[in-house]
């Protein structure tokens, strides 16, 4: 039996491919360990003298692919170190049916274990402020972004990009972070209902909350290898609404 997050996990898909992109900050490979496992993913670090805030970024269900790490590189632009965690130990889909394969491959377990120990990397570093950590994430990853804001109570805030919801007052009261959410008005796997109901029960538990919902857009309206849903508007307007929120949750 899966649990009802592997379930919704499983429902929350990109329709996207794969876009060459180029990278303006600077990038390195970096690992640590995740249980007896270890976890290679990339830094991306803005210049100048640190130490900065710190992002943990979360790839959709298609990897650690060249969009995720642009969103990366553009993260450290604005003054961030980026983490773009490798959640797939190298695998990247350039299919929808290679990227369902992988993620549903993908033990839960072990996600929220990669993810707890990138948080952990990012407060271990010099150059990253240990109290001004934020999590984004996209379709999956913004499904494991709400996860990670349940399970780490040190997170400053997070980022939700489509990705999957609850709306137990239980687990939501566990819930330390501001949370920015940007959903599509028509998807079919994240519906606007759910998304009403996630942020009153985020506002009624008193936590921090700026959610919405573009009436005209569906999943993964972002990225611009979904060439049927992509929404340029939409993106710029979500984008900027990311930029507004980070620089007022980490940089004050």
């Amino acid at each position: 039996m899966k649990s009802a997050a592997q379930t919704t996990l499983l429902i929350a898909f990109c329709c996207c491919a794969l876009l060459p992109a180029a990278f303006a900050a600077t990038s390195q490979d970096v690992c640590y360990k995740s249980g007896d496992e270890t976890v290679h993913s990339l830094l991306f670090t803005p210049p100048g003298k640190g130490p900065f805030p710190g992002i943990v970024v979360i790839q959709e269900y298609w990897g650690l692919n060249d969009w995720v790490k642009e969103q990366a590189s553009k993260l450290a632009d604005q003054g961030y170190a980026a983490l773009a965690v490798d959640l797939y130990r190298g695998k990247v889909a350039d299919t929808p049916d290679v990227a369902h394969e992988l993620m549903r491959g993908l033990p839960e377990d072990r996600a929220a274990r990669d993810l707890h120990a990138a948080v952990e990397y990012l407060k271990s570093s010099p150059n990253v402020k240990k109290d001004r950590i934020a999590a984004i994430g996209w379709c999956m990853g913004g499904g494991l972004a709400l996860n990670l804001a349940l399970s780490e109570p040190t997170l400053t805030a997070v980022v939700i990009n489509y990705g999957h919801l609850s709306t137990d007052p239980a687990a939501i009261q566990k819930i330390h972070a501001a949370i920015l959410g940007n959903f599509g008005g028509q998807d079919r796997g994240i519906p606007p209902e759910d998304v009403k109901k996630f942020e009153e029960t985020l506002k009624k538990e008193g936590k921090q909350a700026d959610i919405k919902i573009y009436p005209d857009a569906g999943h993964a309206f972002q990225n611009p290898n979904n060439k049927s849903g992509y929404r340029a508007e939409d993106t710029a307007d979500a984008w900027q609404r990311t930029v507004n929120f980070l620089a007022t949750t980490l940089k004050k």
